[in-house]
């Protein structure tokens, strides 16, 4: 027989205590592999919604919401700012170019975004199926938006009042699709695209009052891009200091969310790093026992022309069997729990998927190898330098 073989047996002959040591160290690496799967597609979300925009301009308020609802469309609007003002920072010297974002809609829960050409060349949208629109009412769909609310080329849909729910539907006017993009990646994927013109008329109708009397127009946020370095350090100065308005710098603010959400990660990290070594000193304890146990067996396997080797390599195989086994459970573990709490959540925005592998799960099976070798490493090299004689004539 084999020495895997061997290992194999011993370690089924003990079913209790092998389940045991994988169960704690599957329990450690798949808390891991969650918080690795986590914090990357966290980290990415966060970065692919916001490379190209240098600054968020909303109305008063909570810096981190107008980024969230500007950029991730996962929180509610600060308020909404005047158009002419905006209009006259969106012409300043200091910004190349600026996005005008007109919110407050919605269809059953994907978010409508009343915006311009503007926003399509600053996420390079590409589209897949029919055209961008040129009228109002016309509307461009997510690629992820087509898929789960079945809608087609030519369809018409209502919007709702408000960013969830479909309690208060507009039904003055309907969209129509006329585009649906080419998957991008980033949050373009789970949104509407309109002009800002179709989201004015739909609530100037939705608000009309026999005292026909037209409010001045208003924008959620502008998305800006400087034209300079020297920008970064006057633009939005100017903004918070001249106007009622507030300028939120999204790079920062992602770092502060970031940095909010890293503590409880890296608490947990923690914890379950201390779980792998509780692992580490069960699976060492199994195999010294174990090999107490054992040496009576051992000794005569050597009678019979097993080496010092062989059984070296028997109890080292058992000590990776146990910990490649849980890290690998622990492993698959994670990504079930990823796509379940990803199924879970409300916001398509910032949905998680367990069906990705990241390289740096790599580093954690490697780690789960050297536990193995770590916690086995002793019992073998006790093995290694059993005495056969002494063993045979004490039993």
């Amino acid at each position: 027989m084999s020495p895997l073989k061997i290992s194999w047996k011993n370690l089924v002959s003990k079913p209790l205590s092998s389940a045991l040591n994988i169960l704690l160290i599957a329990f450690g690496s798949g808390i891991l592999t969650v918080l690795l799967l986590a914090s990357a597609q966290i980290s990415e979300k966060l970065e692919n919604n916001s490379k190209d925009i240098d600054l968020v301009v909303g109305a008063k308020g909570s810096p981190l919401q107008l980024i969230l609802s500007s950029i991730y469309y996962i929180d509610f609007p600060t308020g909404n700012i005047p158009l002419k003002e905006a209009m006259e920072l969106a012409h300043s010297p200091f910004v190349k170019r600026a996005v005008p974002l007109a919110l407050g809609d919605n269809y059953n829960g994907v978010r409508i975004v009343g915006t311009d050409s503007n926003f399509v060349s600053l996420y390079k949208l590409e589209v897949g199926e029919g055209e961008i629109w040129h009228a109002d009412f016309e509307t461009v769909i997510g690629f992820n938006v087509a898929l789960a609310q079945h809608l087609k080329i030519g369809d018409t849909f209502y919007g709702a009042h408000g960013l969830t729910g479909n309690s208060d539907v507009h039904k003055a006017h309907q969209y129509v699709v006329k585009g649906i993009l080419r998957q991008q990646g980033n949050v373009t994927d789970n949104l509407i695209l309109t002009n800002v013109g179709s989201v004015w008329k739909m609530h100037d109708d939705h608000e009309e009052s026999d005292v026909h009397h037209e409010e001045p127009k208003e924008l959620t946020s502008l998305l800006i891009q400087y034209r300079s370095p020297m920008s970064v350090a006057m633009f939005p100065r100017m903004v918070n200091e001249t106007t009622n308005m507030q300028a939120a710098s999204p790079a920062q603010e992602s770092t502060r969310l970031f940095s909010l959400i890293g503590v409880g990660i890296d608490t947990l990290q923690w914890f379950a790093v201390l779980i792998m070594l509780i692992a580490a000193i069960s699976v060492f304890v199994n195999l010294y026992n174990s090999l107490k146990e054992r040496s009576y067996d051992l000794a005569i396997m050597r009678t019979l022309g097993a080496s010092r080797n062989q059984l070296f390599f028997i109890v080292i195989s058992e000590g990776i069997m146990l910990t490649l086994a849980g890290t690998l459970t622990g492993m698959a573990l994670g990504h079930l729990a990823i796509q379940l709490i990803g199924s879970y959540q409300e916001s398509s925005q910032a949905r998680m998927t367990g069906i990705v592998l990241l390289s740096d799960e790599l580093y954690l099976f490697v780690a789960g190898l050297g536990i193995g070798i770590f916690a086995a490493v002793i019992p073998a090299i006790q093995a290694y330098r059993s005495n056969i004689s002494k063993i045979l004539s004490q039993n």
